[in-house]
């Protein structure tokens, strides 16, 4: 058969049942396979759409994530969501077409450098040389983007090799000798941080996204509950460990809570899960934690101790490394009265600084309402795909994730243009549950397009735009840090959200009246089909708390 129908049987062996792409010269031959294959294919309207889709099947799904481009300028359009994919761990296979092999290197039409310009991107990369690699490299694939540590993997086609017949035989083995990820934990190391758990005073348990892309969150909630152990999560982490909940101290970072920040700037012991101490967690670096020792447990041991040295490092899959702590803790029968003095520390500072927000004294919607609303419209029980900036640290910060893969957006890239087409990949992946992507009036036009694959396909995304007229964490930044001099922020009120909605064959809602907001979201939600639904908000509303870039969490404002 050729060698692009041996992809399709690939494809359909690896169980793929939806890839997001767009056809081009040098993947015409894979869209001819298309055309029998039986695979579904949503046609996206940009290239990085269609990536940033795949990433919001898979973060939704658990699945690997397929996105397809041409060669050149269609390939090279997905890189941002490469890197997004790298940054995030999100497991997604790209495979994009190339020219022809006798063109390569000669600067011909389209051609572009894939593999070498995505190199540092990506978890992985093949680079087809012969009609034959197709079959493996697909399986070889799909096994780096799900295993260990989770990531994007690139697999860059020639169009002559791609229509070449191959004697096809489907691949059962796939075994690579260099890569053998470390899943199971060292045994010692766990017995050591058990006995650490066992002594500490001041214990928090921080968890990241790992602990959702490794499917550990039930694990994650079994050891909180061997004792009184507080637990804070990252931004990626949100809905790995119920909310609200007693043990709960809300989300850490920039834009966490106080009793969170506070509790990881005293605590005595920090057991970090899947996390990797970015600069938006640890703040002034040389500030951070003081008085911890730390253990970490994390599949990728590039992780470890990199930015924040680990006392007692565990390498491995936390859905196995957890149990066994948990097994290994109550063996101890630790004191439970020890964390008393702890959590009086822990309830007055949740008591005198808990998040709060002035409201409007009239009918004027604040952005914090608006999150709120929607969470009371939706039940809490949505799929919430964010854009980046305010709205998704005020969508992190006031509407609670009872659970994993419930919560979707840019985290370690920060891309925006994120939320509409990850809200279309998770309606797709998760078709049963509603999805909203809550987007700000900047971010929400970098990829608005897809709004026309959400019409034709009739995927019911509900995209609510949180309209202030700015590009608003600039702004927030600019009015903080550089004395109010607002330097091309400022968007006016353009589009007509409204019209834009209708042109792409969506519905278009504007609301403005708090009074009513949670009956008219629940309208809007309740409405077929996709619906973009215009919120005017408070134009210079800022996201507090807040750890001031190049400071210590003990010194939060706001």
């Amino acid at each position: 058969m050729r060698a692009v129908d041996a992809l399709m049987e690939c494809l359909k062996a690896e169980g793929v049942e939806v890839v997001f792409g767009l056809p081009g010269g040098a993947n015409l031959p894979t869209y001819d396979a298309f055309y029998d294959a039986g695979i579904r294919h949503i046609l996206v309207r940009h290239e990085a759409g269609g990536g940033h889709a795949a990433e919001g099947y898979a973060k939704a799904t658990g699945k690997v994530g397929v996105a397809f481009g041409t060669s050149g300028p269609g390939a090279t359009n997905l890189i941002t969501p490469i890197a997004d994919a790298m940054m995030d761990s999100v497991p997604v296979v790209f495979i994009t077409g190339q020219v022809r092999t006798e063109l390569i290197g000669t600067d011909g039409f389209q051609e572009a450098d894939m593999l070498g310009m995505t190199l540092p991107i990506v978890k992985h990369s093949f680079m087809i040389q012969h009609p034959l690699e197709i079959p493996r490299a697909i399986h070889e694939a799909f096994h780096i983007a799900r295993t260990g540590r989770p990531g994007p993997v690139l697999v860059d086609i020639p169009q002559d090799l791609s229509r070449a017949e191959i004697p096809y035989e489907p691949v059962t083995d796939v075994r690579l000798p260099g890569y053998q990820p470390t899943t199971e934990g060292n045994q010692k190391q766990i017995r050591l941080a058990a006995k650490a758990l066992a002594n500490a005073r001041r214990p928090v348990l921080y968890a990241g996204g790992g602990v959702v892309n490794g499917n550990a969150a039930q694990e994650l909630r079994d050891l909180a509950m061997s004792d009184r152990f507080p637990v804070t999560c990252t931004l990626m982490a949100l809905g790995a460990f119920p909310a609200p909940h007693d043990q709960w101290l809300g989300m850490l970072g920039m834009h966490g809570t106080r009793a969170a920040n506070y509790a990881m700037d005293e605590a005595d012991l920090i057991v970090a899960i899947g996390a990797r101490f970015d600069d938006r967690i640890t703040g002034k670096l040389s500030e951070f934690a003081p008085r911890a020792k730390f253990i970490h447990i994390d599949i990728d041991p590039a992780e470890i101790s990199k930015n924040v040295p680990a006392h007692i490092p565990i390498v491995g899959d936390a859905k196995n490394i957890l149990p066994r702590l948990t097994s290994e803790y109550r063996a101890l029968s630790a004191d439970r009265g020890r964390l008393e003095e702890w959590w009086a520390r822990i309830h007055g500072w949740q008591r005198q600084h808990p998040l709060r927000y002035e409201d409007s004294a009239d009918t004027e919607v604040t952005p914090q309402f608006a999150i709120q609303a929607i969470h009371q419209a939706t039940g809490g029980e949505a799929i919430v795909t964010s854009d980046v900036g305010q709205h998704q640290m005020w969508t992190a910060q006031y509407y609670d994730f009872p659970e994993p893969r419930r919560w979707i957006n840019s985290g370690g890239l920060g891309t925006m243009g994120f939320g509409v087409p990850a809200a279309m990949g998770a309606a797709i992946g998760v078709p049963d549950r509603t999805v909203v992507c809550v987007a700000g009036d900047g971010s929400v036009q970098m990829n608005a397009q897809e709004l026309a694959t959400c019409a034709q396909n009739r995927i019911p995304i509900k995209v609510i735009i949180l309209n202030n007229g700015f590009l608003g964490m600039v702004r927030q930044w600019q009015e903080l840090f550089w004395d109010n001099r607002y330097s091309q922020v400022d968007l006016g009120q353009y589009p007509d959200f409204v019209k834009l909605a209708e042109a792409y064959g969506c519905t278009g809602v504007r609301l403005t009246d708090k009074t009513t907001l949670v009956e008219d979201l629940r309208a809007a939600i309740a409405t077929d089909g996709p619906v973009v639904v215009d919120v005017r908000v408070t134009r210079e509303a800022n996201v507090y708390p807040m750890i001031a870039p190049g400071q210590a969490a003990r010194d939060m404002v706001g």
